[in-house]
């Protein structure tokens, strides 16, 4: 039952940061050309459903609300196997169920904030991708390492999150997350769908690179 409980919680956390973040950058027209005002609203939008949920949830399941957080706590020995499957299940159905939402709401052409490659570059947009999951992951273990940091936790990740959109919203959109990706893609179509391998790939190897940095620095402080 309790496994269920978390399931339920990564369904709903996900759930909310499709339709409530992807769904500004499509309601406002988020440009990855033009930093303007849509730009910066999408990415405190991605940060405030972060910090949002982390204080709702969080007690719940953790709060990953993304595979890549996911697999960085897999391999860190936070998780087991078996939750890992059901995190990343629930995850994407949550995605799936936003993007739905979203397009209900908005209308099929709306775009649903979807990703982009950069410059129709895939090796460059693997690149971004990366560097940014590992450091929005990398932040996630070092916060969530020691319990002194647990009321803090959420506003850092939260932060951490909105700055990567900052700098990041430019180059993709901002993926580091595969759930958050690939439910608007299913229903944008397009190059969206046809390129949301990127940004499935790219987000998991910055997870995992993460994952096994922070373990490096926990064995040197040993």
């Amino acid at each position: 039952m309790e496994s269920i409980k978390k399931y339920i919680a990564e369904f709903i956390g996900t759930f909310v940061l499709v339709l409530f973040a992807c769904g500004t950058a499509a309601a406002l027209g988020c440009s990855t050309t033009s930093p303007d005002t849509a730009y910066i609203m999408t990415a405190l939008a991605f940060g405030l459903v972060i910090v949002g949920m982390a204080y709702s949830v969080g007690n719940v399941s953790g709060c990953h609300i993304n595979p890549a957080v996911s697999i960085a706590m897999l391999v860190d020995g936070r998780l087991s196997f078996k939750d890992f499957i059901g995190y990343i299940v629930a995850q994407f159905a949550g995605a799936i169920a936003g993007a739905a939402t979203l397009g209900a709401l908005l209308g099929t052409d709306c775009g649903y904030g979807a990703n982009g490659l950069y410059e129709g570059n895939i090796w460059l947009s693997l690149l971004v991708e990366v560097i940014l999951t590992f450091v929005f992951v990398f932040v996630i273990l070092g916060v969530t390492s020691k319990p002194e940091f647990s009321n803090v936790a959420g506003l850092v990740i939260g932060f951490t999150l909105t700055l990567v959109h900052i700098f990041g919203i430019h180059f993709t959109g901002t993926s580091v997350n595969p759930a958050r990706s690939f439910g608007p893609a299913l229903f944008a179509g397009g190059d969206a769908l046809a390129n949301v391998w990127v940004f499935i790939a790219a987000p998991l190897v910055g997870g995992v690179l993460a994952a096994l940095v922070f373990k490096l620095f926990k064995s040197k402080k040993a």
